[in-house]
């Protein structure tokens, strides 16, 4: 058996165009949107890097004025760095790895200056400044520097000082003393307590001279007086206030010690009253009395003065009969050195005797100065709640039972006690048995997995790079990979570039109705360049037709 091999006789090969030949070939429509494409991808691409890429920003200066905030910006646009801004404006925010080296630079060329101004108002003196001038910029200097370090508290948010100096002169007695005044704006949920207020009212009288503790008035930002003042005509200043409070919270915390571990700790509400009086009250006395005791008489002095004149035994009186009569004796008792003394002048009248006696005595004197203490309690009143016993009955259900009243009774005792309870003051204690009024919780809702906190806050962040992803995909898809698959598509082999069939011997070869059709050549150089050699060489196409047909290969 023998087998022919038909072929087609082979044409010139051709050199495939390369890719870039390829992509010019393509058609201008296909060109224009795979390079509106590949814009679209890079702009993407960049996009996408740039937020990936995105830096974390920090407080550089916070609370800061509109004055020192431009300086600061502009400062900041001369050394090109990116900033932003935060809380209205107040807070500038630079990235996170130059906060430090900006705040070194920016406080060497002196920002923020502050809208505050200190003792540096008088690093710049003018020339001939007047005394009255320099007398108001140092009473501005020291107010800055007042509220500059009032508002380093913790709980002052701003402040504001004023001060009032009067002007000096040579007259002790006219000159007037400095007064001040500060305003307060407290943070939110901040309060000042006592030794805090005395603390800023010490500062500002210790920082201006002859300025008293009482000229000072320290004011919040609702206009309310904080400071110590005398409003004991208005009522109970914040300091007794604070007393008030205290002492009820001590009652309060005693009663809640000792029913606590009998009730329970959610079974029990209380509350102390107490009325506290805050009259000042002093009296003085004196008392004499008569000397007490074996030695009634205490002789505190004694003086004794005697004198004796003798004198000639004259005549005396009128002149007359009745004169001329001898002295008639004394008719009272004589005795003691009156005596004596007559007896030495031989009870003559002519004599002149003058003795005088003190003696001083002692007398009991009891002074008595009694000063009222103040912030004594006058009366309490004490308010017991106390809830049902509860439990469970044999079926599990919960259960309320109120107390007898000789439970009742042990603890209004309980309460007696640890208030000190003095009927003579007028105290009153009342414990009530009452059931609580429990509310139930709301119950919770289960929050379905896309509305969790988490995974919005993912969506968030994650949504623009998917987003980018995305739209680069369908771009790339749709514009660039036509263009792309069009350039690097193979061209499909010509028939009789190779062995198209092998036929046996003894096969009938097919006949012209049966052979398949031909596709037109690719190209018409071909087909000219055999049709001119047909027709300048016809015995060599002819040869090449015979060996075709007779199986010969050439």
């Amino acid at each position: 058996m023998e087998t022919a091999v038909v072929a087609q006789p082979p044409l010139v090969p051709e050199t495939p165009p390369g890719f870039v030949a390829r992509l010019a070939a393509l058609p201008m429509k296909t060109k224009v949107m795979a390079g509106v494409g590949i814009a679209a991808l890079l702009a993407i691409v960049v996009v996408l890097a740039m937020s990936l890429k995105q830096e974390e920003y920090r407080v550089l200066f916070a609370n800061v004025g509109e004055k020192d905030g431009g300086a600061i910006v502009e400062k900041l646009a001369q050394m090109n760095v990116p900033y932003r801004f935060s809380e209205g404006g107040g807070t500038i925010m630079v990235p996170a790895n130059q906060v430090y080296d900006l705040r070194l630079k920016l406080s060497a060329a002196g920002l923020p200056k502050g809208s505050i101004t200190g003792y540096e108002l008088l690093d710049k003196t003018a020339f001939g400044q007047t005394q009255g001038q320099e007398r108001i910029n140092l009473q501005r200097a020291l107010e800055g520097e007042l509220t500059r370090t009032i508002q380093t508290l913790s709980s002052v948010e701003t402040a504001r000082v004023h001060l009032a100096l009067p002007n000096q002169n040579g007259f002790f007695r006219e000159q007037q003393k400095p007064s001040a005044s500060v305003v307060l704006t407290l943070r939110p949920g901040h309060t000042l307590d006592r030794a805090q207020l005395a603390g800023i009212v010490h500062l500002v009288s210790s920082s201006v001279p002859e300025l008293a503790a009482k000229a000072v008035s320290v004011l919040d930002g609702d206009g309310t007086l904080l400071s110590n003042q005398d409003n004991s005509a208005q009522g109970l200043d914040t300091q007794q206030l604070q007393y008030v409070r205290e002492v009820e919270a001590t009652y309060l915390r005693r009663v809640n010690d000792l029913l606590e571990p009998v009730v329970g700790r959610d079974n029990l509400r209380a509350t102390v009253t107490a009325e506290v009086d805050f009259s000042q009250t002093e009296q003085t006395s004196e008392e004499f009395k008569p000397n007490q005791g074996e030695n009634a008489a205490a002789v505190r002095a004694s003086r004794v003065s005697e004198s004796n004149r003798p004198g000639a035994n004259t005549p005396t009186g009128v002149p007359g009969a009745v004169s001329n009569q001898p002295p008639v004796p004394a008719s009272a008792p004589i005795n003691g050195t009156a005596q004596a003394l007559q007896a030495t002048n031989g009870g003559a009248s002519g004599g002149n005797a003058q003795r005088d006696a003190e003696t001083r005595y002692e007398v009991d004197k009891t002074v008595r100065v009694v000063r009222g203490a103040t912030g004594i309690v006058r009366r309490l009143n004490a308010a017991v709640v106390v809830n049902h016993r509860t439990g469970t009955d044999s079926k599990g259900k919960p259960t309320s039972t109120p107390l007898s009243q000789e439970e009742l009774d042990k603890l209004t005792s309980l309460v007696e006690q640890g208030i000190g309870f003095s009927k003579e003051r007028g105290d009153s204690v009342r414990v009530v048995n009452a059931p609580f009024r429990v509310e139930k919780a709301p119950e919770a809702e289960e929050v379905p997995l896309w509305q969790q906190p988490w995974v919005l806050d993912l969506l968030r962040s994650g949504a623009t790079p998917a987003a980018l992803v995305l739209v680069a995909l369908i771009v790339a898809f749709t514009l660039i990979r036509p263009a792309i698959k069009a350039a690097t598509a193979k061209p499909e082999p010509l028939k009789g570039e190779t062995v198209d069939e092998l036929v046996d011997g003894d096969a009938a070869l097919p006949g012209p109705d049966q052979l398949p059709a031909l596709e037109a050549p690719r190209s018409n150089d071909k087909l000219e360049a055999a049709r001119k050699l047909a027709r300048e060489n016809p015995a060599a196409v002819a040869n090449i037709v015979r060996g075709w047909v007779s199986g010969e290969t050439a």
